[in-house]
């Protein structure tokens, strides 16, 4: 039975403020960002949680080396959220899993853009063409 861990980091990117979701499920990892803006509080965390958590865009899974993990106390649980929460870095694999994607969007966006530049190119130039013919037809 795969375990599905969820984790969110919040963070100030001045600025903005914007938090990171990290779901992982047994060997894979899948990371979305989204942008607060304004300091959010608890409550309207967990409120966007329940609204929008269905609609975030995740990553593309990457494969996480894990080792297996052991059951842990509840009381050293609560003690490592404690310290994770007061640590204000952003996981590197959710770092990498984001910069991964924004490569990938960034790649279809110039092949997309180029491809409609030709066309453009292409359509003028036929137009051109076209303008020419007119020209040398005689009226």
């Amino acid at each position: 039975m795969d375990k599905v861990t969820g984790k969110l980091t919040v963070f100030f990117d001045d600025p903005f403020w914007v938090g990171v979701f990290e779901s992982a499920d047994g060997e894979t990892l899948k990371v979305a960002k989204v942008t607060f803006g304004a300091e959010p509080k608890d409550g309207e965390i967990y409120e966007f949680l329940l609204k929008n958590y269905n609609r975030l865009q995740f990553s593309q899974p990457i494969a996480d080396e894990k080792a297996p993990e052991k059951r842990i106390n509840p009381k050293r649980m609560r003690r490592d959220i404690n310290r994770q929460m007061a640590a204000k870095s952003i996981g590197t694999k959710a770092q990498q899993a984001i910069k991964e994607e924004q490569e990938n969007k960034k790649m279809i966006r110039k092949a997309f853009n180029r491809q409609k530049t030709e066309e453009e190119k292409q359509r003028q130039f036929d137009l051109r063409q076209e303008k020419k013919k007119q020209k040398h037809r005689g009226h």
